[in-house]
């Protein structure tokens, strides 16, 4: 049996996220950005992508150090990917920073405003595909973004193009179809430029191989190879996340236990469908010894 640590990407942020998280993660990491991060969570700050992936980031690595064990698999979502980087030792937390302070301005930049995207709730992925056929046109693009379970995915584009394919998934029968606090359209084409240029920026960064098993959320498998692993992390703004298929590989691998990092719980209660058998917990809510005893646990029955 094995453990996993999971990381949530954009939409999850809270005001206020990061006031209750270890001091010596939030120092250092306000050394290195040149600014005192705990103004990064305020209500207005959040507004900013680049301020909300910055969070992401910090919130995840400081919860994980408070974990203080090693899992046996990271996966993050979108954003999420840095951290569980981070934490699989691939990639140094100084320039997970950097990198992440870039890639929150490159996406903000590239779409201001009149962007985002929507969560469908209730509809099968084949019939999503078909809504977004009838709506997609240059002028008012909009794309598949997540997959996030069997019938919840999330759509990308313009605000006008999700609109008219929320409508179209309510006359389907969809249970919900609701706009994310996400300011830019993530996982799609229209962020290839943004993520080439986060490319370049890579190449003068250094990755080692994961300690630990990295599971991409784009691939839904491990990467091992660095370059496979600088490929996964510049470009997963502009792919598909197949979340549903990045837990179900977990679990096929012997993973039982889930440990969501904060900020929330969507996906643990994303992993109850797929973990048939096992635990799924979020780090918020729950008391760090317990945390801490469920992942003793799962590395003594590999013993």
């Amino acid at each position: 049996m094995s453990s996993l640590l999971v990381f949530p990407g954009q939409g999850a942020q809270q005001p206020g996220m990061l006031q209750r998280l270890p001091r010596e993660t939030l120092i250092e990491a306000s050394d290195v950005l040149g600014e005192d991060v705990l103004l990064l969570d305020a209500t207005e700050a959040l507004q900013s992508t680049r301020a909300v992936q910055l969070c992401l980031l910090i919130a995840g690595v400081a919860a994980a150090r408070q974990l203080s064990m090693t899992p046996d698999y990271v996966a993050g979502l979108s954003i999420g990917a840095y951290p569980a980087a981070v934490v699989a030792g691939a990639l140094s937390f100084s320039d997970a920073l950097q990198l992440v302070s870039l890639r929150g301005e490159l996406m903000q930049r590239a779409y201001p405003q009149g962007y985002g995207m929507t969560a469908i709730i209730g509809l099968d992925l084949t019939t999503v595909e078909g809504l977004l056929a009838q709506v997609h046109n240059t002028d008012s693009p909009v794309y598949l973004a997540n997959i996030n379970a069997d019938n919840q995915v999330v759509i990308a584009g313009s605000d006008g193009a999700m609109k008219a394919v929320a409508e179209l998934a309510r006359s389907r029968g969809a249970g919900l179809a609701k706009r994310l606090a996400v300011s830019v359209p993530s996982h799609c084409p229209l962020l290839e430029a943004p993520a080439q240029t986060l490319a370049e920026a890579f190449a003068k960064v250094s990755l080692q191989t994961p300690k630990i098993g990295y599971l991409s959320g784009s691939r839904a498998r491990p990467v091992t190879r660095v370059e496979a692993l600088c490929d996964d992390l510049a470009f997963n703004m502009c792919r598909v996340v197949d979340w549903r298929g990045t837990v179900q590989s977990a679990y096929e691998r012997g993973v039982r236990l889930q440990i969501e990092l904060p900020p929330g719980a969507v996906l643990t209660g994303l992993a109850r469908r797929v973990f048939e058998q096992g635990t799924v917990i979020a780090f918020d809510g729950a008391r760090l010894d317990t945390l801490q005893a469920l992942l003793r646990e799962e590395g003594s029955r590999q013993s």
